[in-house]
C-alpha cells in the first residue's frame, strides 16, 4: 500500500510540473530595455585616433642616406592617400627628419627629399597638391636620443602630421 501511495503522490508531482500556466502568468509584462539605452547611439571613433586603425601610424622610416619610401610603410601612405581623398578639408604637413649624422645642409636636403618621396605617392594616389605640404627639419627634430644605431634609425624619417581645420 506505500508503495501505492508513493506511486500516486510521484505521479501527481509531475502533473503538476506540466501544467499549463495560469492566466496571470501568461500575461507577465514584456521586459523591456530601458529608454536611456534605447536612445544610447554608438560613439563614432575618429580613425586618425583608433590605435587599431592603419591611420593612427604617421611615420615613414628610411635606410641611412636613402629618400625611397619602402614597401612596408606604402599601404599606410595609401590608406592616408584614401582619408585624404574622402576629407577634402584636411590637410597635412609632411615633416622630413634625418638622424644627427651629415652636416646641417646635407640634412636638410635629405629631409626634404624625404618628404616629397611621401607627397608623391600621395599625389599620385589621387590627394590633391594643395592637401599636402612637406618641410625639412633635417637633424633638429630627433624623437629618439643617443649616438647609435638603434637611435638614428628612429630619427630617419617622414612624420604626416594632421594641420587643425
Amino acid at each position: 500500500m506505500k508503495k501505492l501511495m508513493l506511486s500516486s503522490l510521484l505521479v501527481s508531482l509531475l502533473a503538476a510540473c506540466g501544467s499549463q500556466p495560469t492566466k496571470e502568468a501568461a500575461k507577465a509584462p514584456e521586459q523591456k530595455a530601458p529608454a536611456a539605452a534605447a536612445a544610447t547611439k554608438p560613439v563614432a571613433v575618429n580613425p586618425l585616433n583608433d590605435p587599431n586603425n592603419i591611420l593612427s601610424h604617421r611615420s615613414v622610416y628610411y635606410d641611412f642616406d636613402k629618400s625611397i619610401v619602402k614597401d612596408e610603410y606604402k599601404p599606410m601612405v595609401k590608406a592616408h592617400s584614401e582619408y585624404l581623398v574622402g576629407h577634402a578639408s584636411a590637410k597635412v604637413q609632411l615633416q622630413g627628419n634625418c638622424d644627427e649624422r651629415g652636416s646641417r645642409e646635407y640634412n636638410l636636403a635629405l629631409g626634404q627629399r624625404r618628404a616629397d618621396s611621401v607627397k608623391q605617392l600621395m599625389e599620385a594616389a589621387g590627394v590633391p597638391a594643395a592637401q599636402v605640404s612637406t618641410v625639412s627639419y633635417g637633424s633638429e627634430k630627433p624623437r629618439a636620443a643617443g649616438h647609435n644605431e638603434e637611435a638614428w634609425a628612429q630619427n630617419r624619417r617622414t612624420d604626416i602630421v594632421y594641420q587643425s581645420e
